[in-house]
């Protein structure tokens, strides 16, 4: 089982070429999360065209609960990265998903050095990358305040920022509960925010746009979970 510091010194290497394994592997959990998800929780998905078919792009969502990871590589008919906090490679379960998955190891507080230069790099080479701008999960099920780390990685990247919006996750799996419970949930993926677009933006603007845009996705997600 590999540690952090194994992960850390292998994870170029094993991205650049990953098995066929986890390749196949990947799109069988994709499927079985779809199909759980739609059992457990009755999901709907919203905007899936607006996924990039190719090319890297940071996924921004907002963050309700433990969920949302599966939540927001849930419809991509693509591979999603994860950014995963060092504290959780003490579980030896997680330990292993995280490898499978290539997951990207960060900081508590922070991305750092390496965990930026490794998220840099993936975007680089076109593939997408999860990450939530509010930093932490929720404590009402509202959106919390946006923190600019995603800034710098769209800047040198040059990489689209694709808003998802979803409601009921945090009804679902709340902070302090120790299991989910059966509940619908709604995902909303919009329009990407294209370089092109944001480069003339000061960050406060391109905070200000991809939070609108972030909310945008949740208030019709909320609206669509209301009316059913």
């Amino acid at each position: 089982m590999l540690t952090v510091t194994d992960t850390e010194k292998t994870l170029t290497r094993r991205v650049d070429k990953r098995s066929l394994f986890k390749l196949v592997g990947y799109d069988v959990l994709q499927v079985i999360a779809r199909m759980g998800c739609i059992f457990f929780f009755g999901v709907r998905c919203f905007g899936r065209q607006h996924v990039p078919k190719i090319g890297g792009g940071l996924v921004c969502s907002n963050h309700q609960s433990n969920l949302d990871p599966i939540l927001v590589g849930l419809m991509p008919n693509r591979r999603m990265n994860y950014l995963a906090r060092r504290t959780l490679y003490k579980f030896k379960p997680l330990i292993w998903l995280m490898d499978f998955l290539d997951a990207i190891p960060i900081e508590r507080e922070g991305m750092g050095i390496a965990g930026i230069k490794e998220t840099l790099r993936r975007l680089k080479r076109g593939e997408l990358v999860a990450m939530y701008p509010e930093g932490t999960r929720t404590h009402d099920g509202e959106i919390g305040p946006f923190k600019p780390g995603f800034i710098t990685l769209a800047r040198r990247a040059r990489v689209p920022l694709i808003p998802v919006g979803f409601d009921g996750a945090f009804a679902a799996w709340p902070r302090g509960q120790r299991m989910f419970k059966p509940t619908r949930i709604s995902i909303v993926w919009g329009k990407p925010l294209l370089p092109e677009k944001y480069e003339g933006m000061t960050d406060d603007e391109l905070l200000a746009e991809l939070e609108r845009r972030i909310r945008a996705c949740f208030e019709f997600a909320r609206r669509h979970r209301n009316r059913n």
